[in-house]
């Protein structure tokens, strides 16, 4: 019976750095094929509509921009998707709680993702784990032109050489092409915490052939712990030991930990009585 080898420890010797401003690296060969046709199979048959998030409400809504169509897969949902997951992390060096669920995406003829952020302008999103602060894109299939992921802010813009084989818009700004089994990674906030504006991107439309992807964002914070908090209103104690620490004052006494602060919930916002259950 065939089996895929794991491959959850990440060979550094892949590595490129593409850029500093924004900070970017290419992993060569970071999926193989095999682990590619994967992911694509399980999205087939499921593949919707891509949506943004809306700038005001942080709400989900069609878009001319992004006219992808798209599916997330379930976390660990088979054993080929759990060694995915645990090789973003070593390579990343951030926990898998941290993470989205991947989402695979499709671009057909002509479709694109205008430039966008991948941190969040609404406070409803950032609430959710915090910004993104990495993104992991993979992709899964080769495409005859065009298809390129495009940084227009980059410093490097202006010094990578461009032939024919380069779609117009991949040569407005620094640009990488689709290659099966390669992976993206970039920062879209600066080691300091704030939002990096080069890390504006974009899908550069499909002109031969099609495109496959599969997208990985990682927040600053536990997305599932969020997810959680949000499931419940927010009022929840992660500790058992949160009812003694609110006798004890920890409530008024390190706020932080135990009610939250802007953009972030506390461990024991039940026990502290600062929500209805």
């Amino acid at each position: 019976m065939f089996r895929l080898q794991k491959k959850s420890v990440f060979d550094p010797t892949r590595v490129t750095q593409l850029s500093w401003n924004p900070r970017a690296f290419l992993y060569k060969g970071f999926l193989s094929d095999e682990e590619c046709d994967h992911l694509m199979n399980l999205a087939r048959d499921k593949l919707e509509k891509s949506m943004v998030a809306d700038n005001e409400s942080g709400k989900s809504i069609e878009s001319e921009v992004r006219t992808s169509s798209g599916m997330f897969i379930g976390k660990a949902q088979d054993e080929i998707v759990d060694d995915i997951e645990a090789r973003i992390a070593a390579w990343t060096f951030l926990p898998q709680e941290n993470g989205e669920s991947i989402q695979i995406l499709h671009y057909e003829h002509g479709q694109k993702y205008e430039p966008h952020f991948d941190y969040f302008h609404d406070k409803a999103n950032q609430e959710l784990g915090g910004h993104r602060v990495v993104t992991v894109l993979m992709y899964l299939s080769n495409v005859g032109k065009g298809g390129e992921t495009v940084f227009p802010n980059s410093e490097g813009k202006t010094i990578q050489p461009k032939d024919d084989s380069w779609s117009d818009c991949a040569k407005n700004g620094y640009a990488v092409k689709p290659q099966k089994g390669d992976a993206l990674l970039f920062f879209s906030l600066h080691p300091d915490a704030t939002t990096d504006t080069n890390s504006l991107h974009g899908s550069c439309p499909v002109i031969e052939g099609e495109k496959w992807s599969a997208t990985k964002w990682i927040h600053v914070r536990s997305f599932e712990k969020s997810l959680k908090h949000a499931g419940s209103g927010g009022c929840i104690d992660e500790n058992e030991n949160c009812p003694l620490w609110a006798k004890a004052g920890e409530c008024e006494k390190n706020p932080v930990y135990m009610v939250g602060s802007e953009g972030s919930y506390g461990s024991c916002r039940k026990s502290c009585k600062v929500c209805s259950s």
